[in-house]
């Protein structure tokens, strides 16, 4: 099983990498958050790895960080999640606000996550409890000041390939939202919509 790959990113779209390690592309599903932070063709980057087997078809999963990973591991375990749905899961909310919504039955907070509706919410927080580690007062959703999300929004969709111009429009719209205690995993999701809207990729 692989477990952690390091090479150069060659290839990139809105579902993952491909990741070039000695002359080898592995593609690579990664969650929204973790995808717009890998750089822009050409970089280096290092991912933490869950290899999933099907009986047609191995697929990898790749996370920035441990909590990462260990989030998507511990989804896998909810009765009904699969990996679509963890990945899809991830991309909504970062592990430490997971953790907090499932600790405080923040059915609301879960139930926005695209594909997750009330039952599911209520089997996230039923079977979850307890198993995403430690959850303190001080783990709170959008804790960066609004500035600095937008300024990593900006960033952000500028290496998913997205032109500067058209990027600084929807990141300006989006202010509101930063200031309103927004998750990056949230402008990311509203930031694509607009995009894929009234623009196009480089």
């Amino acid at each position: 099983m692989i477990g952690r790959l390091s090479g150069v990113v060659v290839e990139k779209d809105l579902r993952g990498l491909t990741v070039d390690v000695g002359g080898v592309g592995y593609s690579v599903l990664m969650p929204l958050g973790d995808l717009g932070k890998c750089g822009s063709l050409g970089d280096k980057v290092t991912l933490r790895i869950h290899t999933h087997v099907r009986e047609d078809a191995i697929q990898l999963f790749g996370f920035l960080g441990d909590d990462g990973r260990a989030a998507f591991n511990t989804l896998l375990t909810v009765n009904g999640v699969g990996p679509k749905l963890a990945l899809g899961i991830l991309s909504g909310i970062e592990p430490a606000d997971l953790a907090l919504a499932v600790h405080v039955k923040d059915l609301t907070r879960l139930t926005s996550i695209p594909g997750i509706g009330k039952k599911t919410a209520e089997r996230l927080c039923l079977e979850l409890a307890g198993k995403l580690g430690p959850v303190t007062s001080s783990t709170t959703p959008g804790q960066a000041p609004h500035s600095v999300l937008l300024a990593d929004l900006n960033s952000a969709l500028v290496n998913l390939g997205y032109k500067g111009p058209q990027v600084d429009k929807v990141t300006r719209s989006l202010d509101a939202t930063a200031r309103g205690g927004a998750t990056m995993e949230t402008l990311i999701r509203d930031a694509l919509k607009q995009l894929a809207a009234g623009g196009e990729q480089t």
